[in-house]
Protein backbone atom coordinates (compact mmCIF):
# COMPACT_ATOMS: atom_id res chain seq x y z
CA UNK A 1 0.00 0.00 0.00
CA UNK A 2 1.32 3.37 -0.81
CA UNK A 3 1.52 6.52 1.51
CA UNK A 4 0.54 9.27 -1.07
CA UNK A 5 2.56 12.20 1.52
CA UNK A 6 5.88 10.19 0.62
CA UNK A 7 5.31 9.64 -2.55
CA UNK A 8 7.50 11.59 -4.82
CA UNK A 9 4.96 13.99 -6.37
CA UNK A 10 4.56 15.09 -2.55
CA UNK A 11 8.28 15.54 -1.55
CA UNK A 12 8.45 17.60 -4.94
CA UNK A 13 5.53 19.59 -4.45
CA UNK A 14 6.84 20.40 -1.18
CA UNK A 15 10.25 21.14 -2.41
CA UNK A 16 9.26 23.62 -4.95
CA UNK A 17 6.44 25.36 -3.47
CA UNK A 18 8.17 28.38 -2.43
CA UNK A 19 9.67 28.94 -5.57
CA UNK A 20 6.29 28.77 -7.18
CA UNK A 21 4.55 30.83 -4.83
CA UNK A 22 7.23 33.71 -6.03
CA UNK A 23 7.83 33.23 -9.39
CA UNK A 24 3.46 33.98 -9.47
CA UNK A 25 4.34 36.84 -7.02
CA UNK A 26 6.86 38.05 -9.24
CA UNK A 27 3.88 38.59 -11.89
CA UNK A 28 1.53 40.38 -9.82
CA UNK A 29 0.30 41.26 -5.88
CA UNK A 30 -2.08 38.81 -4.62
CA UNK A 31 -3.88 36.77 -1.81
CA UNK A 32 -3.63 33.56 -0.99
CA UNK A 33 -7.03 32.40 -3.14
CA UNK A 34 -5.71 33.61 -5.49
CA UNK A 35 -2.34 32.26 -5.63
CA UNK A 36 -3.94 28.33 -5.07
CA UNK A 37 -6.09 29.45 -7.57
CA UNK A 38 -3.00 30.81 -10.38
CA UNK A 39 -1.10 27.79 -9.55
CA UNK A 40 -4.18 25.22 -10.68
CA UNK A 41 -4.66 27.23 -13.63
CA UNK A 42 -1.01 27.49 -14.89
CA UNK A 43 -0.51 23.74 -13.91
CA UNK A 44 -3.93 22.57 -15.65
CA UNK A 45 -4.88 21.80 -12.34
CA UNK A 46 -1.78 19.18 -11.35
CA UNK A 47 -0.14 21.66 -8.78
CA UNK A 48 -1.98 22.74 -5.95
CA UNK A 49 -0.57 23.13 -2.00
CA UNK A 50 -2.29 22.18 0.62
CA UNK A 51 -0.99 24.19 3.26
CA UNK A 52 -0.04 27.68 1.75
CA UNK A 53 -0.14 29.74 4.40
CA UNK A 54 2.71 28.73 6.14
CA UNK A 55 4.70 28.91 3.13
CA UNK A 56 3.65 32.81 2.72
CA UNK A 57 4.20 33.12 6.48
CA UNK A 58 7.68 31.31 6.39
CA UNK A 59 8.50 33.61 2.65
CA UNK A 60 7.48 36.63 4.50
CA UNK A 61 10.01 36.23 7.58
CA UNK A 62 12.67 35.48 5.05
CA UNK A 63 11.83 38.61 3.71
CA UNK A 64 11.06 37.70 0.26
CA UNK A 65 7.40 38.63 0.73
CA UNK A 66 5.27 41.36 2.41
CA UNK A 67 2.11 42.34 2.73
CA UNK A 68 1.46 45.13 0.54
CA UNK A 69 -2.15 46.08 2.03
CA UNK A 70 -5.00 44.18 3.52
CA UNK A 71 -8.49 44.48 3.03
CA UNK A 72 -11.64 43.24 4.44
CA UNK A 73 -13.93 41.39 2.66
CA UNK A 74 -16.92 39.48 3.87
CA UNK A 75 -15.77 40.58 7.26
CA UNK A 76 -12.45 38.91 6.79
CA UNK A 77 -9.23 40.76 6.21
CA UNK A 78 -7.57 39.90 3.24
CA UNK A 79 -3.38 40.17 2.88
CA UNK A 80 -2.17 41.07 -0.53
CA UNK A 81 1.53 39.94 -0.87
CA UNK A 82 3.60 40.97 -3.34
CA UNK A 83 7.49 39.69 -3.62
CA UNK A 84 10.39 41.99 -2.16
CA UNK A 85 13.99 43.01 -4.12
CA UNK A 86 15.27 39.92 -2.13
CA UNK A 87 12.87 37.37 -2.90
CA UNK A 88 13.42 38.65 -6.65
CA UNK A 89 17.19 37.99 -5.85
CA UNK A 90 16.41 34.71 -4.62
CA UNK A 91 14.18 33.18 -7.15
CA UNK A 92 16.30 34.13 -9.91
CA UNK A 93 19.52 32.18 -7.65
CA UNK A 94 17.19 29.42 -7.21
CA UNK A 95 15.46 28.75 -10.57
CA UNK A 96 19.86 28.65 -11.48
CA UNK A 97 20.01 25.78 -9.22
CA UNK A 98 16.99 23.95 -9.81
CA UNK A 99 17.79 23.95 -13.48
CA UNK A 100 21.35 23.26 -13.25
CA UNK A 101 19.92 20.14 -10.56
CA UNK A 102 17.45 19.00 -13.36
CA UNK A 103 20.09 18.87 -16.10
CA UNK A 104 22.72 17.18 -13.98
CA UNK A 105 19.78 14.63 -13.15
CA UNK A 106 18.82 14.24 -16.81
CA UNK A 107 22.24 13.69 -17.42
CA UNK A 108 22.52 10.49 -15.02
CA UNK A 109 18.65 9.04 -16.12
CA UNK A 110 19.31 9.35 -19.69
CA UNK A 111 22.80 8.14 -19.84
CA UNK A 112 21.62 4.43 -19.95
CA UNK A 113 24.64 1.90 -19.32
CA UNK A 114 27.85 3.92 -20.53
Amino acid sequence: MSDASHSFESYYKRATSPLVVLRLLNDETMYGYQISQAMLRKSNGRFSIAVLYPILYRLEEQGYIRVERTEVCNNRARGYYTITQEGRQYLAKSLEEYMDMHNTFMSIVESGDQ
